[in-house]
């Protein structure tokens, strides 16, 4: 793996890490990712703002500090190669997010939803195996800090709205019009 991500170390039984991050500029403004120590993503988003992305993560995950790379390997040529057209090279980038039995498995099976094929939240609900669990399956769009990894984008109400995203509503039209 990548030799500038720092290994995760136990302080007086406590998890320190110093996660690793780097900006990618995009059609859509700049793309930050955030990586743990084996280079798993932990969070990212259209932002260049990586504090406020550490603070999506998990508390058990969270790193205690943030460092700065120009660049993160394969993750950093993911994006770039998603947003340039190569819409499966996001597919094989292990995420790590922490929750509940849930969320962690709706999270999952988010990252079967091909592009270009878009579910609606009940869809997506029924695919987790809880299909009366709309708002659960909302929230989990919601709560997921890995976004572009796990496509939350790709969830639509009813009709084709759009619904929401934390990134905002044009780049999640634009992500989904460059999946179409």
């Amino acid at each position: 793996m990548n030799a500038g991500i720092a290994v995760p170390t136990e302080v007086g039984g406590t998890r320190t890490t110093t996660a690793d991050f780097a900006v990618t500029a995009t059609p859509l403004g700049p793309f930050t990712t955030l990586v743990d120590s084996d280079g798993a993503v932990l969070a990212s988003g259209w932002t260049s703002d990586a504090e406020n992305l550490r603070g999506l993560i998990h508390p058990a995950l969270r790193p205690a500090g943030l460092r700065q790379r120009d660049a993160l390997g394969e993750v950093t040529s993911a994006v770039a190669a998603y947003h340039e057209g190569d819409l499966t090279a996001i597919d094989a980038i292990p995420v790590r997010q922490r929750s509940g039995e849930f969320l962690l498995h709706a999270w999952e099976v988010l990252r079967t939803v091909p592009a270009g094929s878009p579910l609606t939240y009940t869809e997506f609900a029924a695919r987790s195996g809880r299909p009366d669990a709309t708002r659960a399956a909302a929230n989990a769009c919601a709560r997921n800090a890995a976004a572009l990894f796990v496509p939350c984008h790709r969830i639509l109400r009813i009709g084709g709205a759009l619904g929401g995203f934390r990134w905002g509503l044009p780049i999640k039209r634009w992500l989904l019009d460059h999946e179409g």
